[in-house]
């Protein structure tokens, strides 16, 4: 039987009910005792990080989940986290990027109702994920949720109660498990060698997103705090413009500054294209920006904590944003 190590961080999968709402209070060993039957499929050994709900999760929580992983990483056939959903998908795309080229599967999974409930989730989600983590063809990261298994750099939560609360954007599922089958849509036969470990991240990133009326000297307020800054835009992409030209004379102080932009979209799906209208092109062709194009906002966030934890050289860090990892982006203009 393959070895797979089941690391707890607490969430909605860990929580009990409290006078003051659900919080997360089971440990591992309690978790597993409500799906015995992962023993049947693998054996499991089990390590509690922390306890906490993942509206709490930082950047220095996913370093911690990245080197528990690679303290571990040869003793153990694959791993299986458990997490709370609300910030799943950022840690799922942080954890992309700290640990790439390896051949071992690193599973999230959480779930929408406790496991001590008698409607719950979670013991589905539990097991699917343990059957994946032991099947010799998974690798990588990613999400299994509802039986669908999502990459690590495309999933989003999408619903705040269902079941089926995770989506994945601009990219189909990996596979999906059926009557406890894995049927594969994605097969990764690229080639992998020895993983690699990344120990920084630079969390000084901000996320800006565009309102009408917004007023261009944002920007001035979060530079001293802020060493990147990534624009949600309306559409395809692009900027307002007024008679002052405020935004753009923003941009150019930002840049000017040594800090980074990325250009990204509000619109879940399809991504950006700066160059289809005016508000776009131009601020495009006057400026280095970087564009996300159909990577989802939390690829985009942590990628971007990763580059800027390895390098401040702004060629490479252009060459990096536009290097797919673990399948975040498929269209790479650049």
């Amino acid at each position: 039987m393959r070895k797979i190590l089941m690391i707890a961080t607490g969430g909605t999968i860990a929580s009990t009910s409290t006078s003051h709402g659900l919080a997360p209070n089971l440990l591992s060993a309690e978790i597993l005792k409500y799906v015995p039957s992962v023993y049947e499929i693998c054996d499991v050994e089990t390590i509690q990080l922390f306890n906490i709900d993942s509206t709490n999760m930082t950047p220095a929580h996913w370093l911690q989940i990245a080197a528990a992983i690679e303290a571990h990483y040869d003793r153990y056939d694959g791993f299986v986290i458990l997490h709370g959903t609300d910030t799943m998908s950022y840690t799922a795309a942080a954890l992309s990027y700290l640990i790439q080229n390896g051949t071992k599967p690193i599973v999230l999974t959480g779930s929408q109702r406790p496991i001590e409930k008698e409607i719950t989730d979670a013991k589905r989600n539990l097991y699917e994920s343990f059957l994946y983590a032991s099947d010799q063809e998974s690798k990588n990261v990613n999400i299994i949720f509802d039986g669908h298994i999502i990459c690590g750099t495309r999933a989003r939560k999408s619903r705040s109660h269902s079941f089926n609360a995770f989506s994945s954007i601009n990219f189909p599922d990996i596979a999906v498990i059926r009557n406890h089958k894995i049927i594969r849509y994605i097969k990764d036969n690229g080639a992998q060698s020895s993983p690699v470990f990344y120990h920084h991240l630079n969390d000084r990133v901000f996320l800006l997103k565009l309102i009408p009326g917004m007023k261009a000297d944002i920007f001035d307020y979060i530079k001293n705090d802020y060493d990147a800054v990534i624009i949600e835009s309306f559409g395809v992409g692009g900027l307002p413009k007024d008679a002052q030209d405020s935004f753009m004379q923003a941009v150019r102080r930002w840049i000017n500054s040594d800090k980074i932009i990325v250009m990204s979209t509000q619109v879940p799906h399809e991504g950006s294209d700066m160059a289809v209208y005016d508000v776009g092109f131009q601020l495009k062709e006057q400026f280095e920006l970087l564009e996300a194009y159909d990577m989802t906002m939390e690829a985009v966030v942590t990628k971007l904590m990763w580059i800027l934890g390895q390098t401040r050289d702004k060629d490479e860090i252009r060459r990096m944003f536009y290097t797919p990892v673990n399948y975040d982006t498929i269209n790479v203009y650049e």
